[in-house]
């Protein structure tokens, strides 16, 4: 492996020419974030699911009333 000038964890295949990332603190961020940001848009489709349920509840509400 070929270390990239400039690029303390960055090295490059001489038989491919690829370069690798060889940084595992920043790939355990990386996954730390993806699974977080998930985690948020979990939560949030929860919150909207139940504010739909919240809406037809009080539209049955509503319509109940309006029928008397």
């Amino acid at each position: 492996m070929i270390k990239v000038e400039g690029h303390p964890h960055l090295y490059r295949d001489p038989k491919t020419g690829a370069i690798i990332n060889n940084d595992d603190q920043g790939y355990t961020q990386y996954i730390n974030s993806l699974k977080s940001r998930k985690k948020q848009k979990d939560e949030i489709q929860k919150l909207r699911n139940e504010l739909d349920e919240i809406k037809s509840l009080l539209k049955v509400f509503v319509d109940g009333n309006n029928k008397t």
